[in-house]
């Protein structure tokens, strides 16, 4: 079930007039169903998969907290891992190894007979894999207490806004809140409608106006001039911002509503002046469960900089490969790791430079954001690549060197000139809209101010009424 969907509307007046006529078990339950309801629309059969996530973690959990001995604290924890992850390493990679090892006897010469099975990925297993498994690690680390209700345990992990496509919410955000019944609240309901249509807006209104012109020019970039697939290169980064943070505001909107708080996910990524700081805006959730659940246990930058290094690297590597079974997702890492790095070389130099110039702040944070932006968008050419299977670097590789071999590099080479037009209008409004909200904070001003408010709500859905694609696109982290 998706959220741009009528089926979805359906869902949500039946669910929420529900869930605040009931208490207790019984909310739980109505969660624990409606959840499982959710998810089981698009695949039945996967279900089965998330309550045996669930289950496990649960007793791995209460294994962990019943005992102080170290060894078996640490085996009880391996074992949690081993579960999650194989699961996630079988449905998600186990044709990519496949098909890889195929290759690799190719290239010496081999013509082994291997036929890789049709898996089909489970729609959101990353993100409740890594959600379950984060429970079972803080336990380990004396973080959280153990969780004894079961029914509650898997209210958390099944919860439906963030269980496709997140935001990633740990057992020490999300399981305290759930150990009262949340009573119906205007101030949340106005906040949380608020934040549903903005994202309703960034998804229908600008991603899916924007994809028919992105998927055009990966479908063939040989067809098309440097103009046109710059500018496609510029639409795909927000395309892809827009889709992802759009279900975000949706999943945290629904939760508001429901009286739950989840962490921000996006926070005007595109506005960062160093890549680090990219990271800290960007996906938050899943750079703060990598951050602390890879890079810090591996070291982090407590070993001098050549480990700090490596384990930027690790961890950008392996942030890649979890968005996906194929090489040019992994590429894209490595670039976002090389990017971490050779920062760390360049940025001290550039402050010299910066004071020894005297150069205002203004101009200084303006080319910082063209330089990250430019460099992100570069490695989103490469991840827009990874979902086109073998062919994702040739396509990549393709759209790049047309873009910079600047042949026919006019307005007049560009097609589907409306399209254009219309997605520079909308990202228009929607830089505007960020920049505004950087200096202040809709949310709260909306609140207290009643005419305000009606006046955003009915704006925003005449825009979506009028920019709108009523297609019901899936988004586009259904596929990670």
């Amino acid at each position: 079930m998706v959220f741009n969907s009528i089926t979805f509307l359906i869902f949500g007046f039946i669910f929420f007039p529900l869930y605040f006529l009931t208490k207790g078990k019984g909310r739980l339950w109505l969660i624990l169903l409606a959840s499982y309801v959710f998810y089981g629309w698009w695949d039945w059969r996967f279900l089965s998969l998330i309550m045996i996530s669930t289950f496990m973690d649960f007793n791995f959990g209460k294994l962990i907290g019943a005992t102080q001995e170290p060894h078996k604290r640490k085996l009880f924890l391996i074992f949690s891992m081993i579960m999650n992850l194989g699961f996630l390493g079988f449905f998600k990679y186990f044709n990519f190894f496949i098909d890889s090892f195929v290759s690799m006897m190719h290239a010496f010469g081999f013509q082994p007979a291997v036929t890789s099975l049709q898996i089909i990925l489970p729609i959101g297993i990353s993100f409740y894999t890594f959600q379950s498994l984060s429970y079972t690690i803080d336990i380990y680390r004396k973080e959280i207490p153990v969780e004894r209700n079961l029914l509650k345990f898997a209210a958390f992990i099944a919860l439906f806004p963030q269980l496709v496509a997140g935001p990633i919410v740990r057992a020490r955000d999300l399981l305290p809140q759930m150990n009262e019944d949340k009573k119906f609240s205007w101030d949340n309901f106005n906040s949380g409608l608020g934040r549903i249509l903005w994202g309703f807006f960034k998804k229908v209104a600008i991603a899916d106006s924007l994809a028919p012109f992105v998927d055009n020019c990966w479908a063939d970039p040989t067809k098309f001039s440097s103009s046109h697939l710059m500018i496609g290169a510029v639409f795909y980064s927000f395309q892809i911002y827009c889709d992802f943070s759009g279900y975000s505001d949706i999943a945290i909107g629904l939760a508001r509503i429901m009286g739950f708080r989840f962490v921000e996910n996006f926070k005007t990524p595109y506005f960062s002046q160093s890549f680090s700081e990219f990271w800290t805006r960007w996906h938050v959730s899943l750079s703060s469960w990598l951050r602390d659940y890879l890079y810090i246990p591996l070291g982090g930058n407590r070993k001098g900089k050549i480990n700090t290094y490596k384990n930027n690297m690790i961890t950008m590597l392996l942030g890649g490969l979890w968005h996906g079974a194929n090489l040019a997702f992994v590429f894209w890492g490595f670039l976002h790791g090389l990017y971490l790095i050779v920062q760390r070389f360049i940025t001290p130099v550039w402050r010299a430079f910066v004071k020894l110039v005297r150069m205002p702040a203004f101009i200084n944070s303006g080319i910082c954001i063209v330089t990250v932006y430019t460099l992100t968008t570069f490695a989103w050419i490469y991840f827009r690549g990874g979902s086109l299977g073998h062919h994702s670097f040739t396509v990549a590789n393709q759209v790049i060197g047309r873009i910079l071999s600047f042949e026919e590099f006019n307005w007049n080479s560009v097609f589907n000139k409306y399209q254009v037009i219309k997605g520079i209008i909308l990202l228009a409004f929607l830089l505007t809209v960020e920049i505004t909200n950087r200096r202040f904070t809709w949310n709260r001003v909306q609140l207290y101010k009643p005419a305000l408010r009606i006046a955003m709500v009915a704006g925003l859905i005449w825009m979506i009424a009028l920019f709108g694609t009523f297609s019901a696109n899936a988004f586009i982290y259904f596929q990670f």
